[in-house]
């Protein structure tokens, strides 16, 4: 029961940790508290040249760690890694007909010279030996030794158990490190499209999303906010597709009123509406061998959605007042800036229609998670607007820098956009400084309106004006301010009388000249 006991809280200590180190220690002391064994060693067999190394010892030596101490088939353990059979020799001072390597000489120099006996079990998994477990005791009899083998191949079967799922975790831990690396190389070497700027790693994967649907038919879903450059996309992996030389037809869905966008997509028959004069082509009937962009597809109706889910599933739709069913072969491309699974549960999104358009997402990351392609696209814009507007301005000044950098971007690279076109025509030689950017990017440094009082002054002032505006509110009547304001009559009084606040200010027909001494006696009053 006590080898079972002591199994038990072996099994518990070899659980602790993903290193191997975290999980031998505490065995290591669960199997001396124990029993009379000391000096635990553990070796791991290498596949691939056979070296028998040391693992872990019980007193940790840096000198060790990792070091091979001999071949399989060679040694103390690598004999027993060979025969992957138990080894006990009664006393290591002995003559001996084992072949000892010079490390296990080394290692074992102290137990030699005390005479010690030695047991070295293998550890298993499956038929496969991986590796070899020994301990050291004072010289004893066979009977006790034959004892201390046998609990020690039962640790041993632990062992073997921790080793080889440590084993399998950090060969599918490298294994996904080197699919990651492989990735990541894949983007690096990746294309830029033509008309995108950016090289962060998170356009570096929008980037490859793009190489890797553009020659496909398969319908894309372009998510991300307002600014981002969804439309940049789209039309990345229109040029990038077969069908570059067909139509490109764009569809901004947020700038058609509802009356009309049925008949924008699909056209209409002369006289199906007042107003039809003449009969006219839709957008899917325009772009038939080519690519429709699908900008806002959240704002269409659910009318709407529910014939536009017919033509991207069958290619087929009539027009507004028209019998005839037509076919279109269209590469659909949507674009959003909705959250379409809110929208789905609150009723006003089709999920047919998200699962249709769905197919392939792709996410362009707002200019903040970007940060690194700021200057990249300053840059850009800089030299557009320059030659627009015929001025020569040739760089960004390093404090307008830092306010490009520190800002938050939340509408995106559009932003960016507007605010260097702005900078440029206000720049007068040849420089854009931080006062050509707007007040919102301006800190406080820049514009000479940086806090210069204490945290108690700012917490004063908020305190004053709060108590202030309780007082307007209850027209001077300090006891219901103060009941607002979850204090007592008193401490509301100090707190008046310590702001210099005038509660008759607020009272109606109070007259606004009286000073801070009524305001002392009225709320020492009050508070009293």
């Amino acid at each position: 029961m006590r080898e079972f006991s002591v199994l038990h809280e072996v099994s518990a200590a070899l659980a602790q940790g993903f290193e191997l180190r975290e999980a031998m220690q505490p065995m290591f002391r669960k199997v001396t508290e124990a029993s009379g064994l000391r000096r635990g060693l553990l070796t791991i067999v290498s596949r691939e040249s056979g070296d028998v190394t040391v693992e872990e010892t019980e007193e940790p030596r840096a000198e060790w760690a990792h070091r091979p101490i001999g071949k399989v088939g060679s040694g103390l353990c690598g004999g027993v890694a060979a025969r992957g059979e138990s080894l006990v020799l009664a006393r290591l001072d002995a003559a001996s007909a084992e072949p000892w390597t010079a490390g296990e000489r080394e290692l074992l120099a102290e137990a030699i010279a005390a005479g010690e006996s030695l047991i070295v079990v293998p550890i298993r998994h499956a038929q496969e030996v991986l590796g070899t477990l020994s301990f050291t005791r004072p010289a004893g009899s066979p009977a006790a030794l034959e004892v201390d083998e046998r609990f020690l191949v039962l640790v041993a079967g632990q062992v073997g158990l921790a080793v080889r799922f440590r084993q399998v975790a950090k060969e599918r831990l490298e294994s996904l490190r080197q699919e990651n690396a492989r990735l990541q190389e894949q983007i690096k070497k990746s294309f830029i499209p033509e008309g995108m700027i950016g090289r962060s790693s998170a356009m570096r994967m929008v980037y490859f999303h793009v190489d890797q649907v553009a020659e496909s038919k398969t319908t894309v879903l372009i998510r991300g906010e307002t600014g981002v450059g969804k439309e940049r996309v789209a039309s990345a992996i229109w040029q990038g597709s077969n069908r570059k030389n067909k139509p490109y037809v764009r569809v901004n869905c947020a700038a058609l009123p509802e009356s009309i966008i049925e008949s924008e997509l699909f056209g209409h028959e002369k006289g199906a509406f007042t107003g039809a004069l003449s009969l006219r082509k839709g957008r899917f009937e325009l772009a038939n061998s080519g690519t429709i962009f699908l900008d806002e597809i959240g704002e269409i109706s659910l009318s709407t959605q529910a014939k536009l889910l017919r033509v991207m599933q069958e290619g087929m739709f009539e027009r507004v007042g028209g019998a005839q069913t037509l076919r279109v072969d269209v590469r659909v491309i949507a674009a959003t800036n909705r959250n379409l699974e809110e929208m789905i549960e609150a009723g006003k999104f089709r999920l047919d229609l998200y699962y249709r358009i769905n197919v392939f997402p792709v996410y362009v990351p707002p200019l903040r998670e970007r940060r690194s392609d700021i200057l990249e696209l300053a840059d850009f814009f800089l030299e557009k607007y320059s030659g627009q507007c015929g001025k020569k301005v040739v760089r960004i000044s390093t404090p307008a820098i830092d306010m490009l950098m520190a800002y938050h971007w939340p509408g995106n690279v559009r932003e960016l956009e507007n605010i260097v076109e702005r900078a440029v025509l206000l720049s007068q030689d040849g420089v854009i400084h931080g006062y050509h950017l707007p007040p919102t990017l301006q800190t406080g440094e820049a514009s000479n309106t940086a806090a210069t009082g204490t945290l108690e002054d700012a917490l004063g002032a908020m305190e004053r004006e709060t108590i202030i505006e309780a007082l307007k509110a209850h027209r001077g009547i300090m006891a219901k301010a103060a009941r607002q304001l979850g204090l007592t009559e008193r401490m509301m009084g100090l707190r008046v009388r310590k702001h210099g606040i005038d509660p008759m200010r607020f009272r109606a027909g109070g007259d606004p000249a009286i000073g801070t001494t009524g305001a002392s006696s009225g709320g020492a009053n009050a508070g009293d």
